[in-house]
């Protein structure tokens, strides 16, 4: 049985109410736990962690489901990094498993490798093409654009007209409610181009999903005795009766300044989570752990959690992703009027010498969980020079 932190706080904090906190963190994600497990552990300091959810985690939270299949509640997270100095940091809160994901999309019938390789062309179409040839082939179907400014221009100028077709304008407009020629160059810019047959979907140096879930790995990173967290509570509601010196805030920016220049965009998801029992003799009922669906279906993607954790369980869990218009944040939409949008709350929060900003909502940016870490790391050197 796991901790309930709120039922803890109470007792475990009343040492700390005549004096108060040195740091309230608002948010118990990446940055919220990052911050407050440094502050507390190397500058010292009395750490309160509040955030409006039941749980710790934030969007990476994990739990067992009724069936007892180990789930992400808030879809897959798949942690991947080329810095070693983000991967030893989480190394100290958690073992690791060996996993690099895989995914394959849904196109004319077959499941055909993404990012789009060698073997996705050669499968596709029907070819027999090596990796030079590949090359080639490319250079004859792209269309070529005077200036990349959007993802559309990404995709065609790199593979051409037809690949962009089947592989991500339907995706990209499911999931962003925007055609692609509507979206900034950066989000189709995450997507490599390969003329090998490496099927992997990160490529990157360290690739391993924490041993024992997401949470337990949150749980030991807040564990400090100077770290106090309380659940399922607005901020507002105790800011301004519990004393803290400095505040580390990691919520929307737009939010914490009560939206008095309008809402950022965001794109959001509804989570259609089933569970089911694997054909006969299988463990799985997916042959990778991720299958995309640009073109058929109102969901985008279709992920199974057993690939990714290597659970061991008679049955296995699935998650089926609705892109949604509304809903909790997940992707800040990328157009220029947005970024100008969030340099304007940026600007106001600059002034304030007692909230520093730090994490996905407050930065209005696509981060990677591990690109939180790294900003979280950096913030508390800044912060607390040792």
């Amino acid at each position: 049985m796991r901790p309930s932190y709120r039922n803890l706080f109470p007792a475990a904090a009343a040492s700390s109410s005549a004096t108060g906190f040195d740091t309230l963190v608002v948010g118990a994600g990446f940055a919220g736990s990052v911050m407050a497990e440094r502050l507390a552990s190397q500058a010292g300091q009395r750490v309160l962690v509040v955030d409006q959810r039941p749980h710790i985690g934030g969007n990476a939270y994990d739990r067992y489901d009724d069936a007892g299949v180990l789930v992400h509640p808030y879809g897959p997270h798949i942690f991947h990094t080329n810095s070693a100095d983000v991967f030893e940091y989480l190394s100290r809160f958690t073992s690791w498993r060996p996993y690099q994901h895989r995914v394959l999309a849904s196109v004319d019938g077959q499941l055909l490798p993404i990012p789009i390789n060698l073997n996705t062309v050669n499968r596709l179409y029907g070819l027999q093409l090596t990796s030079f040839e590949l090359d080639a082939f490319f250079d004859k179907v792209a269309e070529k654009v005077d200036r990349v400014r959007t993802s559309e221009d990404v995709v065609v100028s790199r593979v051409g007209r037809d690949l962009y077709d089947k592989f991500f304008r339907g995706y990209t407009r499911k999931q962003w409610g925007l055609d692609p020629s509507e979206l900034d160059a950066s989000v189709m810019a995450r997507v490599p181009t390969r003329t090998n047959r490496d099927d992997r979907y990160f490529t990157d140096t360290y690739q391993a999903m924490p041993l024992h879930g997401y949470t337990r790995m949150f749980e030991k990173m807040l564990a400090h005795p100077r770290i106090h967290v309380m659940l399922g509570t607005d901020y507002r509601d105790i800011v301004h009766h519990v004393p803290w010196k400095h505040m580390v805030y990691t919520g929307r920016i737009d939010a914490f300044f009560e939206y008095r220049h309008g809402r950022l965009p965001y794109r959001s998801l509804e989570f259609q989570h089933v569970t089911v029992q694997p054909p006969q003799g299988q463990a799985h009922v997916l042959p990778v752990g991720t299958v995309n669906h640009p073109n058929d279906h109102l969901y985008t993607r279709v992920t199974e959690f057993k690939h990714l954790t290597g659970q061991r369980h008679e049955a296995t869990s699935l998650v089926y992703e609705h892109p949604r218009a509304e809903g909790d944040p997940y992707y800040p939409v990328p157009r220029p009027e947005n970024t100008a949008l969030f340099r304007r709350y940026e600007s106001e929060a600059e002034p304030i010498g007692d909230v520093t900003f730090v994490g996905r909502l407050a930065s209005y940016k696509y981060y990677n969980m591990d690109q939180v870490v790294a900003q979280a790391l950096a913030t508390f050197k800044r912060l607390v020079p040792l």
